[in-house]
Order: structure tokens, then C-alpha cells, then sequence
């Protein structure tokens, strides 16, 4: 399903990269550090919701090009941490412990 700026979702995770945590919006792009996962992931939601509201207030464009900011690559090292963390869910593998947390978050929630 591909984001548009009423509807959608975004991948997130949190994790432990030497001592820093890092908090990333797959799809957006947006990553913030911190040295705490919950402050990480708060600056984390603050910035996706501004991300999502900037996105929703792009007047003069084409939904085209709207949309692909709302829908861009992720960078390859959180792809597939994400995947790998999602699969070892499914199996009901406990989560490493450098992982803090990682889901799915509807964009709607953000607006």
C-alpha cells in the first residue's frame, strides 16, 4: 500500500548502535539519536508528525510528488534489521537486547 498524506503506514525501530540509540522512520527517512530509546523515540514521533503535517500541507503539487516523500527507500541497515526483528517475532524468538522496540504506526495516528 502506497502512503498518501490521509492514509497509510510507516515502519519504525528503535536499537542500540554502540552507546547511542537509534530511532528510525523507515520510510521517511527520519532518524533521531539520543542516549535514552524512550526520549529517541518521543523526538522520533514529534518529528514524523511534523514530517506527516508538512507532507499534508504541500499545496501546488502533484499527489505524485507528494507521495513519494511519504514513500521513499529506507536505508538498507534498518530495512532489514526491521524485517529480521519482524520474522523473529512471528516465531516468537525473543528480541535482542539491543533492540528497544519496532512496529508498524498507521500515519493517521501521527496527524
Amino acid at each position: 500500500m502506497e502512503n498518501t498524506p490521509k492514509m497509510g503506514q510507516y515502519r519504525w525501530l528503535v536499537f542500540k548502535k554502540g552507546d547511542e540509540w537509534i530511532a528510525a522512520a523507515l520510510e521517511f527517512n527520519i532518524v533521531e539519536v539520543g542516549d535514552d530509546p524512550k526520549k529517541a523515540l518521543y523526538e522520533l514521533e514529534q518529528s514524523v508528525k511534523g514530517y506527516i503535517e508538512a507532507a499534508g500541507e504541500i499545496k501546488g503539487f502533484r499527489p505524485q510528488l507528494v507521495n513519494q516523500v511519504l514513500n521513499q527507500v529506507p536505508e538498507e541497515e534498518y530495512e532489514k534489521l526491521w524485517y529480521q526483528l519482524m520474522e523473529q517475532s512471528q516465531k516468537r524468538v525473543p528480541v535482542p537486547n539491543y533492540v528497544f522496540d519496532f512496529g508498524t504506526r498507521n500515519l493517521a495516528v501521527n496527524a
